[in-house]
């Protein structure tokens, strides 16, 4: 159960009182103001306070296309005290400083060259989307050996300079970077499975869109389970799960819609005709997942999200996406995917075979390049 999107009642300091006052559906959504949290919730001060407590917070790919709204997103994030941002680009000092323009809390800087592990240094959560973008014509396999290089050395300075932080892995492709990100941390001896996390959070993100439209829903309530991996066919939406409960599919409109979830990033590609991938709703979905675990990291509960991690519970696979809870030390739970029809079940065995061996194919590049 993904939890509900709610209004938010935003408050900027430079605005007039009457933008102040507008009402907001914000990604934030389950944050609140001392003030707002004491009218709606019974929690007691301490576990007010438990709430509240800041985070430090590293965007590693901090000048690309993701990595700036990205970055800007968690400045915006209450919850994030101290952000650095990271990149081999030099403009990322400008970035940071263009950032620490904003008024609020989170004390931003800037890293490049070889200050990494300066921009890691002490950090609760680290999300990566660094890597080259995917063009027309590129699969997610055809970024493997340029982005499988650049996931395993910023994974290897933060298991030296955070070990214990909550990694965040959004560079594809993301069925084989998260093993490779937990070889390496296996290989430095602070491997935690619950703290790897791969972001699928923008599959069920586009669900929950292309759902919504398709049937006049809102997509601020509609759910859509997607499980799986984030590369094509191994993105499995359970149209058979939608809430609210709609009327079945047709056969013709549950294929159309099963495609488009799952190649909705190729949508993207084609649209910018060589001009990059999805960005802006990969930032967003960054964003949101990255608030999601901080908030289980602050002692909320019932923090429930899908993504991508190590799990024995599908045969022949040790990373698949499914409904997680998320606590105070990462991954709580892992949930089973429910009831499922007969097509979902196909989907699902057709795909494991591709799902695993990129897997494998992650574990042996990170083996060999140790």
């Amino acid at each position: 159960q993904t939890r509900r999107h709610r209004g938010l009642v935003m408050q900027f300091p430079f605005a007039s009182t009457r933008l102040q006052n507008i009402r907001c559906v914000a990604m934030f959504s389950t944050l609140r103001t001392s003030t707002v949290r004491a009218a709606t919730r019974p929690f007691s001060r301490a576990a007010s306070l438990q709430q509240e407590r800041g985070f430090k917070a590293s965007v590693l790919g901090a000048a690309g296309g993701i990595g700036q709204p990205l970055a800007l997103l968690l400045k915006l994030n209450p919850r994030v005290t101290t952000l650095t941002c990271f990149d081999v680009a030099p403009i990322v000092p400008g970035v940071a400083a263009d950032l620490s323009h904003i008024c609020t809390g989170a004390k931003t800087t800037g890293f490049t060259g070889d200050d990494l592990k300066k921009a890691l240094d002490g950090c609760d959560i680290v999300v990566i989307p660094a890597g080259v973008p995917r063009k027309p014509g590129m699969t997610r396999d055809d970024l493997f050996n340029i982005n499988a290089g650049i996931v395993r050395n910023l994974v290897a300075a933060a298991a030296e300079a955070c070990p214990k932080a909550c990694i965040l892995v959004i560079s594809n492709p993301v069925n084989s970077t998260v093993p490779i990100a937990a070889e390496i941390l296996k290989q430095k001896g602070v491997y935690d499975p619950r703290k790897l996390f791969g972001v699928t959070t923008l599959d069920v993100c586009r669900a929950r869109t292309f759902v919504a439209e398709a049937r006049g829903l809102d997509p601020l309530t509609t759910r859509v389970p997607v499980i799986g991996g984030h590369a094509g066919t191994t993105i499995v939406p359970l149209l058979s799960q939608v809430e609210p409960a709609v009327s079945g599919f047709s056969d013709e409109e549950r294929d159309a819609l099963t495609h488009r979830i799952m190649f909705g990033g190729d949508e993207v590609v084609k649209a910018k005709a060589g001009g990059g991938s999805a960005t802006l709703s990969m930032a967003y979905t960054g964003a949101h997942f990255a608030d999601r675990v901080m908030a289980g990291l602050a002692g909320e509960i019932g923090v429930q999200e899908y993504t991508f991690v190590q799990t024995d519970k599908v045969a022949g696979c040790t990373f698949f996406s499914l409904p997680v809870t998320l606590g105070k030390e990462g991954v709580e739970s892992i949930h089973d995917w429910g009831k499922i029809n007969a097509f979902e079940e196909k989907l699902i065995a057709d795909m494991t075979p591709d799902l695993i061996e990129q897997a494998r194919k992650g574990v042996e590049w990170a083996n060999a390049h140790k």
